[in-house]
């Protein structure tokens, strides 16, 4: 991938903003959601960028930018309407190692800004490398109607309970089945009944194991969706061979990776309450079918 995707602390962050026009204006109502201090340079300003400065929000310089300004930021946006200063400004600011995004103009962005659905502590960041925004915005607006504004409140509650569950659980393993058993029982909603799933997902966390068995020939890409959850879940992978890319990348990636062990070894592990997958060519997999009748087996279009 060209674009690798960061959560960046905005705490103590100081961004430049070259540019108050319309343009201007759209990032700034994205970044003023955030704890950066911001500075915004331009001789005209727009309405919108006049408010946050009577705010008090950003702070705002009515002039023309200078090369003195392109120092001492650790991002900065170029934004005015004469694209040859921006991409001009941008080259200065790569020379001084400031992160730059040129708005329009991937060629001479460090980082580009991706389509975002906030939900307070859960963000959801969508790119197209630049390639086609407007169809990054079309699958943001299809997650804005899958994603309900309670899940705002929800994680602010669950960040609350964090300590607690972890002096409680002190496994690791057992505080995320915890958490999954919580997230089961109060799905996406924040009311009166939140306190209440809370407290009974500490009466039944416990979860029994599970055998996932995957044919190493069966593609990845002719699995049902609906073994996702289930590779999102696993503790550990076991396989004869590598694994391909394509397969990899759709379990869940703080499983371990291991050898495939003896079956005794497995057994075992089912009985702890390990969730996994074992990977192997199809004569093996007939044979672990036969040994542990309780596995499910993924193929093409069924579990």
């Amino acid at each position: 991938m060209q674009y690798f995707p960061l959560f960046v602390d905005t705490k103590e962050l100081f961004v430049l903003i070259v540019g108050a026009g319309e343009v201007a204006s759209r990032k700034l109502d994205l970044l003023a959601r955030t704890d950066a201090n911001i500075h915004v340079i331009a001789p005209q300003v727009a309405a919108d960028v006049e408010a946050y400065a009577n705010k008090g929000r950003i702070k705002l310089s009515r002039r023309d930018v200078s090369v003195a300004d392109m120092t001492c930021y650790d991002l900065i946006y170029l934004a005015t309407a004469n694209e040859t200063l921006n991409t001009d400004l941008a080259v200065i600011a790569k020379q001084n190692g400031i992160w730059v995004n040129v708005v329009d103009n991937p060629k001479f962005c460090r980082f580009i800004t991706p389509s975002i659905v906030d939900r307070g502590r859960l963000v959801v960041a969508i790119s197209t490398a630049g390639a086609a925004p407007v169809f990054a915005r079309t699958i943001r607006s299809r997650l804005e109607t899958l994603l309900p504004n309670s899940l705002a409140p929800l994680f602010d509650y669950v960040a609350t309970k964090r300590e607690e569950v972890q002096l409680k659980l002190t496994n690791g393993k057992d505080r995320r089945l915890f958490w999954e058993r919580f997230f089961n029982l109060n799905q996406d909603r924040f009311d009166a009944a939140t306190e209440s799933h809370y407290q009974q997902a500490f009466d039944s966390y416990a979860s029994r194991g599970e055998i996932l068995l995957l044919d190493e020939n069966t593609p990845a890409g002719m699995l049902p969706i609906a073994v996702m959850p289930l590779l999102q879940k696993l503790d550990v992978v076991f396989s004869e061979n590598a694994l391909d890319e394509q397969t990899n990348e759709l379990l869940r990636r703080d499983a371990s990776r291991e050898s495939l062990p003896p079956l005794s070894v497995i057994s075992k592990q089912f009985e702890l309450g390990d969730r996994m997958l074992l990977v192997a060519a199809a004569e093996k997999i007939t044979q672990l079918k036969a040994h542990f009748p309780m596995a499910k087996h993924l193929r093409p279009g069924a579990i």
